[in-house]
């Protein structure tokens, strides 16, 4: 094999010849520094191929062909799956061994045809001797005494013998050119073919070919392990660095293959369990608030007990004097749950609850009154049992319209009612509409205890629990110390189960699709006796972060459709009591009202108002209603008001200034004109 003996190559020349049944293989970068050393992404992945590097190659894919044109020595790419066909050009060379020619011949393989070569001087081949000019067919490679020898068969003589040629022997050989085509995918598998030189049966129009020679290379996409890399790289095979195989002398090197919480997941479950160490700590450090996740540190050892499937509740505390927290609790926590009664906000709030889990009663701790007058209102204390939904016809305002109600048995109160009556009729049906806010407050029919399987099992989520049992495999279970909790939604997260070395027993669960961390399987040894690993306990809680909450939240999404509105109330014709005029009477913006002296700004007196007879039907809205009062008349320009003097509202027919009366007072005041008096006294009369 190229490079085994450690020579030098090509890193294309090399990848062109490997075996791919030996790999892994490791070479050493011997030339160059590809890059100058920089860092630069190829195909999605970061390479930085520089002198002395170690490189594990552990696979190679074909990518394209490089053909190189031998007259005008341009390049230019094929696809692998080309379906043109090419056949061999005469070379002009001649070969001085039987095991020379045989070595740069294509041999075996599907359609290769056996090739036929000749020799320029005769040649003695035991009874038989070949004579200048004459041609031998290569058979097969055997062996003979100990020595390779050449089967080959003898064209031109009678019968067409076969004979045995050592490959020591020395003469001129040549090639004799056949009319054998080959395939891309033919030429590619045969070493011998790869080095010779071909010719298109048809024309191609491929830039940068001149119809000449051509010379074939494969690229292949090369996937690595870098000693000391974070991850798998990939780099096609044509770059311009020199290797060699170095496999032998690197056994004790170890190349670290980093592995994603995900990728853990993936791995059998032979390889567990295994000591890991930390490559990367978690990104996502806002998500989890556990004593295990300050432990997950870079350098940091891990045992890595195996990957599952875990069936996880997320819980939440309810709101009170303390912040409000939230847990994921795993499928296996072994504490007793007792159910809490749950409140509701509205009657669509009973339908939702009804529609898991039918036979729903409800106790009303606020009073509702329904907007509407033919439905009933609800009373604090009043129990009420869900039933069914319906639609029905309810008048708004006059017009009629259709809605969903929720049909429920109200029972009556016993203070009310005589114990005969209570006999007969213990209940009434009642019609709520969905859209009614309240507070309604569940009323259980049992006080039983439910592991945490039996509780989503048995009942849909959310759902209101209490603690009755703590978690005896817990050294501290963190839930006890609530009065209740809200179990709110069911997922399966795949968990990675681990433990740091000093404890190895106690066990916790990475979530690997949202810890975003590195690591990588040392060979160290377990922390426990060969064959006898300890009894494991799980942490079954762990408590998250809003953040996670959130995060958690908005990737579940709800199918579920928002509650129904009130119905649309009629629009009144009539005009808003708000605004005391009609439309017409409002001024359009940009236009200023009129200035009118203060008489003609107020009404007459009721007495002096006469009434048209178009506007009797309408005197209602007169008597009801008084205009606004105007702006008053602006002061004339030519008027001039000493500092500290009021003037005096002149009258209609004069425009004089009546100057203020004396007083032995400290302050002037404006005196009331007798016609302003006569329309505020209007004013209030009316």
């Amino acid at each position: 094999m190229a490079g085994s003996s450690g020579e030098v190559l090509s890193l294309q020349e090399y990848i062109a010849s490997v075996d791919a049944s030996t790999l892994p293989r490791v070479l050493q970068v011997c030339s160059g520094v590809y890059f100058q050393g920089s860092v630069y992404e190829l195909s999605g992945s970061e390479v930085c191929l520089s002198t002395g590097d170690l490189v594990k190659v552990i696979h190679t894919e074909l990518l394209s062909v490089s053909c190189q044109d031998v007259k005008t020595q341009e390049t230019f790419e094929l696809p692998a799956s080309h379906s043109g066909l090419f056949k061999l050009v005469q070379e002009q060379v001649s070969y001085s061994s039987i095991e020379e020619i045989v070595g740069l011949m294509p041999i075996g393989g599907e359609n290769i045809s056996p090739f036929t070569f000749a020799t320029c001087h005769a040649l003695a081949l035991g009874k038989y001797t070949l004579h200048s000019g004459e041609m031998l067919t290569f058979l097969s490679e055997e062996t003979c005494k100990g020595q390779p020898h050449a089967r080959c068969l003898l064209q031109n003589q009678a019968g067409s013998p076969e004979v045995l040629i050592p490959f020591s022997c020395r003469g001129e050989f040549y090639q004799y050119v056949n009319n054998n085509q080959y395939s891309i995918s033919q030429i590619l598998a045969s070493p011998q073919l790869r080095c010779r030189r071909f010719l298109p049966v048809k024309a191609m129009n491929w830039n940068g070919s001149s119809g000449g020679p051509l010379i074939f290379t494969p690229v292949h996409q090369v996937q690595a392990i870098m000693h000391l890399r974070k991850n798998v790289v990939k780099f096609p095979s044509n770059l311009e660095v020199d290797v060699t195989d170095v496999t032998e002398q690197s056994k004790d090197v170890t190349f670290i293959l980093p592995l994603s919480l995900k990728e853990v997941s993936s791995q059998p479950d032979h390889a567990f369990p295994t000591v890991a160490e930390i490559l990367e700590e978690p990104e996502n450090q806002t998500f989890f608030k556990c004593h295990w996740m300050s432990a997950l540190r870079k350098g940091q050892q891990l045992i890595v007990h195996g990957h599952q499937k875990s069936h996880m509740v997320l819980a939440s505390s309810l709101t009170g004097k303390k912040a409000k927290q939230h847990f994921f609790i795993s499928q296996s926590y072994a504490g007793r749950l007792r159910r809490r009664p749950r409140e509701f906000a509205t009657v669509y709030d009973l339908f939702v609850a009804s529609s898991k889990l039918p036979g729903l009663r409800v106790n009303v701790s606020k009073h509702c009154e329904s907007p509407e007058e033919d439905l009933p209102s609800l009373s604090v204390g009043e129990q009420l049992e869900v039933l069914f939904t319906k639609q029905m016809e309810l008048n708004c305002d006059g017009e009629q319209q259709i809605i969903d109600v929720l049909v429920c048995n109200r029972f009556l109160d016993e203070d009310d009612e005589d114990e005969e009556e209570q006999v007969q009729e213990q209940y009434e049906q009642i019609c709520l509409p969905m859209y009614l806010e309240g507070n309604f407050v569940e009323k259980l029919k049992d006080n039983k205890k439910y592991s945490l399987v039996d509780i989503y099992k048995s009942f849909c989520l959310p759902l209101d629990v209490k603690v009755a049992v703590r978690d005896p495999g817990l050294e501290n279970d963190p839930l006890g110390g609530f009065s209740a909790l809200k179990l709110e939604q069911t997922t399966v997260e795949p968990t990675v189960l681990a433990s740091l070395p000093d404890r190895p027993d106690v066990c916790f669960e990475l979530p690997s699709q949202w810890l975003n961390m590195s690591l990588y399987f040392t060979d160290n040894p377990l922390p426990w006796p060969k064959d006898q690993p300890p009894k494991l306990r799980r942490e079954t809680v762990f408590e998250v972060t809003d953040n996670f909450y959130y995060e958690f939240h908005k990737l579940i999404s709800s199918d579920m459709p928002p509650p129904p509105r009130p119905p649309k109330r009629k629009k009144s014709s009539k005009h808003s009591p708000a605004s005391p005029f009609p439309p017409s009477s409002v001024q359009p913006k940009g236009k200023a009202l009129p200035t009118l002296p203060l008489e003609d700004s107020l009404p007459p007196r009721m007495d002096k108002l006469t009434i048209s007879p178009e506007t009797q039907s309408d005197t209602s809205l007169i008597l009801d209603h008084t205009p606004p009062l105007l702006p008053r008349k602006p002061k004339q320009r030519n008027t001039k008001t000493q500092p500290n003097e009021y003037v005096m509202r002149p009258h209609k027919d004069k425009k004089k200034k009546v100057p203020a009366s004396p007083s032995d007072s400290d302050h002037d005041y404006e005196t009331v004109d007798d016609s302003m008096k006569a329309a505020q006294e209007s004013i209030l009369f009316y």
